[in-house]
């Protein structure tokens, strides 16, 4: 009897329970602020190749890399005292490289994000874009009726069916950034001829047609010539010698 008797307590135990916890629950979800950037800037993969370029796609403009056309619709990051999320909102169409006259094939139309490159559906056996940040533009747009995550669909995108090939921007190449060239380094000019308080030693005469000669490097001494042998002038006797012999 005591345990049925203590069901009915503990049920409205359980009630009280939830509906205190209820109380605590927000009404939403948290909500974030985005800021609008009108420059995606990607990194495209060539597979066979291996080679990887950067480039740069702004809103509504539509670049080709290799085969793909990628048309930016919008670029979103958040405010830095936000969680940080980068993201964009792409379509990518492929060229049909036996029929080029064919309407491009429309492979990809959603979000990539910065952070998690591998989260997005395109599937390519040859090359592979993902997004790297977003440039330009400090627009804050406040969603206080888009919970904290994916926004909405970007008006100007368009569905594969809407797509008219008349209406469809041009696409124009992608350039990788190239580094310039350095430029080629000069000697400093020789003033050496025209300067007339420059030392001695450091004066050149000038250039001259005959062949120069050379001298020994400082401190070489030449050998000095062997000395002349003097020779010794014999003396003739005298034509009257003494008795004794001597003279």
């Amino acid at each position: 009897m005591r345990f049925s008797a203590s069901l009915p307590s503990v049920s409205r135990l359980l009630l009280a329970l939830a509906l205190g916890g209820a109380g605590l629950l927000p009404c939403g979800f948290a909500r974030a602020d985005r800021i609008k950037h009108p420059i995606a800037v990607f990194s495209g993969l060539d597979k066979i190749t291996g080679r990887i370029i950067s480039f740069e796609v702004a809103t509504d403009e539509t670049v080709q890399f290799g085969s793909l056309q990628i048309t930016e619709r919008a670029c979103y990051t958040r405010p830095s005292t936000e969680t940080p999320q980068t993201i964009t909102f792409v379509e990518v169409d492929e060229i049909d490289a036996a029929d080029k006259t064919k309407t491009p094939k429309q492979i990809f139309a959603g979000w990539m994000f910065a952070a998690s490159p591998g989260l997005h559906a395109l599937e390519h056996p040859v090359y592979d874009i993902w997004l790297n940040d977003c440039k330009g533009g400090k627009e804050v747009l406040p969603s206080p009726d888009t919970a904290a995550g994916l926004p909405a669909t970007p008006d100007n995108a368009k569905e594969a069916s809407d797509i008219d090939p008349s209406e469809a921007p041009k696409p124009s190449p992608a350039k990788s950034k190239s580094k310039p060239k350095p430029k080629p380094v000069q000697p400093p000019p020789d003033d050496s001829f025209d300067d007339p308080l420059a030392p001695p030693a450091m004066r050149r005469a000038p250039p001259d047609d005959g062949p120069v000669e050379v001298g020994p490097p400082p401190g070489l001494i030449p050998d000095a010539p062997p000395p002349e042998r003097r020779r010794r002038k014999r003396v003739p006797p005298p034509a009257d010698a003494p008795p004794d012999g001597f003279y």
